[in-house]
């Protein structure tokens, strides 16, 4: 009796061990269905801190706008966007670059300063990724340094001297000196608008190189004073423009009848300058906030994430990743040469961009716009400070593709 009760209880004890570890083989995930699918991770390096501060800013919340206004996840994955300061030094880029890309970032934005887009575009070749330049200007990124998986997307030294360089020559500024930041970005913006002046029958009178993030402009200053040249070309950006500009007046060489050109200049820059400075100053740009309702109401939104004037990096930055969101859902995948090529295949729709062709280079052809900045008594208050002169069509203001040495385009 007492073998048989206790043959029954081992047996009970059996069958709910068995049933304990059933229901826990049932309770375990399946490795494969605990394993959620990787983000898609989206890196935005800027030049946060130093001189382009303020062009830069607002470049990652626009990223993550434009990941917001796509649906937050893409191939079922959710998209991830990372960021980092380059410090404007390329060495940093590189390095930031190559280890973002071996951590599984899938595409690089921002990229402002030249230098830094020219190593981000190295390292980007040969990783075979993805780098979408927006900050950068310098047309050999189109050119010499065109890549299969990069693209340069707002604007360039060429596009910015053709479009602000003729106008100014064919409004009687046919003599220049220009004052010109010491690295590619400035050679290259001089070389460029050098072109452009000669061509519509102007002269260069001279020329003088600053270092990056330069305070005291007055050597140069006074170097343009004595060149006697009717416009002083600024070949530098952020705030060295400011310093160039604040000087050329503190100087006396606009009461002295030359004027200023500044080839490349933002918003932020005419601001801390104020209108009673900047006013007259001619520009090309891609963006501007105020140009119709759907500009106004995406900076409305951007506002309320950063409030600061959006310009055209910010814009760009959004642009650039919106399309290649777009891109990667159609083409079903990450890959970059395939992304790449629904990029090219797709047009670029926007609130900054109408019908934007990617071409086989990576130049993003857009329209540009020709635009003044406004005087004190035509503003209506801290944010209007552009008036649109003309618009430029794609033909009109980017380089020829059988210009540019692209070693990807045959003859």
């Amino acid at each position: 009796m007492r073998i048989a009760n206790v043959a029954r209880f081992g047996g009970m004890f059996a069958a709910a061990v068995g049933l304990t570890a059933t229901g826990l083989m049932a309770l375990a995930p399946v490795e494969s269905r605990a394993q959620a699918p990787q983000p898609l991770k989206i890196g935005v390096m800027g030049g946060f801190s130093g001189v382009y501060a303020d062009v830069a800013g607002g470049q990652v919340e626009a990223a993550q706008m434009a990941v917001e206004d796509f649906g937050g996840t893409v191939l079922g994955r959710k998209i991830e966007v990372i960021s980092a300061d380059h410090q404007n030094k390329p060495d940093i880029a590189a390095a930031l670059s190559r280890k973002w890309y071996d951590e599984g970032v899938k595409m690089i934005t921002g990229l402002d300063t030249s230098s830094v887009g020219l190593a981000v575009r190295k390292v980007a070749q040969e990783k075979g990724q993805i780098d979408l330049n927006v900050g950068a200007a310098s047309a050999d990124l189109t050119g010499p340094a065109c890549s299969a998986t990069g693209a340069h997307w707002v604007y360039d030294t060429y596009a910015l001297a053709h479009v602000t360089g003729d106008a100014v020559v064919k409004n009687g500024g046919d003599t220049w000196f220009f004052v010109t930041a010491d690295y590619a970005f400035g050679k290259s913006m001089e070389d460029e608008a050098t072109k452009v002046i000669k061509a519509a029958g102007g002269k260069v009178l001279g020329d003088v190189k600053h270092p990056l993030a330069t305070q005291d402009f007055s050597s140069y200053m006074l170097q343009a004073q004595a060149s006697k040249a009717k416009i002083i070309g600024l070949a530098n950006a952020g705030g060295d423009t400011i310093n160039a500009i604040k000087q050329a007046g503190e100087f006396g060489l606009v009461k002295g009848g030359q004027r200023v050109a500044a080839l490349l200049i933002f918003p932020s820059d005419v601001q801390s300058l104020g209108l009673q400075t900047a006013q007259g100053l001619v520009l090309t740009t891609a963006f501007y906030w105020d140009l119709n309702d759907e500009t106004r109401a995406w900076t409305k939104r951007f506002r309320a994430k950063k409030d600061k004037l959006p310009n055209l990096t910010t814009a760009g930055v959004y642009s650039a990743t919106l399309h290649y969101l777009k891109a990667v859902k159609a083409a079903g995948t990450d890959e970059p040469l395939a992304v790449m090529a629904k990029m090219r295949e797709i047009p670029v729709n926007d609130m900054m961009t109408k019908n934007g062709k990617l071409r086989e280079d990576g130049r993003l052809l857009r329209d540009m716009y020709l635009a003044e900045v406004k005087s004190p008594a035509e503003s209506k208050g801290k944010d209007d400070i552009y008036k649109i002169l003309a618009t430029v069509p794609a033909d009109k203001a980017w380089r020829p593709l059988n210009e540019g040495k692209c070693p990807l385009i045959k003859n």
